[in-house]
C-alpha cells in the first residue's frame, strides 16, 4: 500500500512538472499535486490509488489542452483569463476586469464574447464551477469553505448554481458524481 502512495506521489510530480514545461502556471501545478497527494495519502487500497492515478493523469492532460485554446486569443482577452485566473477566490465582473485592464466595459465585453464565445460573467461562473469540482473532488474543504473561497454571497447561492450547472448538489458531486 504504502508503495502505491510513493509510486502516485512519483507521478503525480512527473505530471505536474511536465504540464509546467507544456505552460501550465507553477502555482497552480504545485496546489493541484499538493490536492492530490493529500487524498491520495487517505486512500486505504491500492485498486483506489490506481483508479485516482488515471483521474490525475486527466486532470493534467486537461489543464495543457486547455492552454493550446488559451493561446489562439489576443492579447487582451488573454490578459483578461489571466486577471479572472488570479481573482477568481473575488468578487468580480466586467466592469473590475475592464477596469483593471484599463479598457472600457463594452470594449472589453464585446470582445471577450466574440472570441470566448461566452459572455464574461458566464465564462467566471464557469471556472468557479470547474474549480468547485476540483476542490470537491480532491479537498476535504466543506461546503461552506468552497463558497466562500471562490467568492460565492452564501453557502446556499453556492449550491444553488452549482446543481444548475451540474444537475446535483456539491455532496452528491462529492459522494461520487461526475455530472
Amino acid at each position: 500500500m504504502r508503495n502505491a502512495q510513493y509510486l502516485f506521489v512519483a507521478c503525480v510530480t512527473l505530471a505536474g512538472r511536465a504540464a509546467q514545461s507544456a505552460g501550465m502556471d507553477s502555482e497552480r501545478a504545485n496546489i493541484a499535486s499538493d490536492l492530490f497527494i493529500q487524498k491520495v495519502d487517505k486512500m486505504t487500497n491500492v485498486q483506489e490509488i490506481n483508479d485516482y492515478s488515471l483521474e490525475m493523469i486527466r486532470f493534467y492532460t486537461q489543464e495543457v489542452a486547455a492552454l493550446d485554446k488559451k493561446r489562439s486569443y489576443s492579447r487582451t482577452v488573454n490578459r483578461g483569463l489571466d486577471y479572472i485566473y488570479y481573482h477568481l477566490h473575488e468578487p468580480i465582473n466586467v466592469d473590475t476586469i475592464a477596469q483593471a485592464l484599463g479598457l472600457s466595459r463594452g470594449y472589453f465585453s464585446s470582445l471577450f464574447k466574440k472570441e470566448m464565445g461566452i459572455g464574461v460573467a458566464a465564462y467566471i461562473q464557469k471556472k468557479r464551477m470547474e474549480a468547485a469540482r476540483n476542490m470537491l473532488r480532491y479537498s476535504d474543504m466543506s461546503y461552506v469553505e468552497i463558497s466562500q473561497t471562490l467568492a460565492f454571497s452564501s453557502q446556499s447561492h453556492f449550491i444553488q448554481v452549482f446543481k444548475k450547472e451540474t444537475g446535483m448538489t456539491p455532496r452528491q458531486y462529492r459522494e461520487g458524481g461526475e455530472g
